[in-house]
């Protein structure tokens, strides 16, 4: 199946998203649902307007496809502060609580090998939490 990215990020009064193989496709929202749903609905609006309109479908976009969402960091950090604290965070990520508040307030952004223990542990954490069964 083919996959799509939407690329989140967070902008001064909401979040913005574009598609990252599809020029065109662009959504705001105030929240990470609202995002993920607008988007949703401006690729449907835009497959539609090729359509309507006899212009040839994105090859991205024909038949069925899978749509992955993709996070700056500090975008997470804003979107989930409410339910991953710093403190957990660090327990997570072996990262300390300092340089994740920097990545949260914009005051520095991660590097890749940053980036991937954090990607890592959230998967590790997802997959220990999918496992479970109360």
């Amino acid at each position: 199946m083919k996959k799509v990215t939407v690329v989140i990020e967070r902008a001064e009064n909401n979040f913005s998203a574009y598609v990252r193989e599809v020029d065109g496709i662009t959504a705001t929202g105030k929240t990470i649902d609202e995002i993920k749903t607008s988007v949703i609905e401006a690729i449907d609006e835009y497959i539609s307007s090729c359509k309507e309109f006899n212009l040839e479908v994105p090859a991205e976009l024909k038949g069925n496809y899978e749509i992955g969402f993709e996070l700056d960091i500090q975008s997470f950090l804003s979107i989930y502060q409410g339910i991953f604290t710093k403190s957990g965070l660090e327990k997570l990520t072996g990262i300390n609580q300092k340089q994740l508040w920097h990545y949260a307030k914009g005051v520095s952004k991660p590097r890749q090998a940053q980036k991937q223990k954090i990607e890592s542990a959230l998967h590790r954490l997802g997959s220990e939490l999918i496992s479970l069964s109360l």
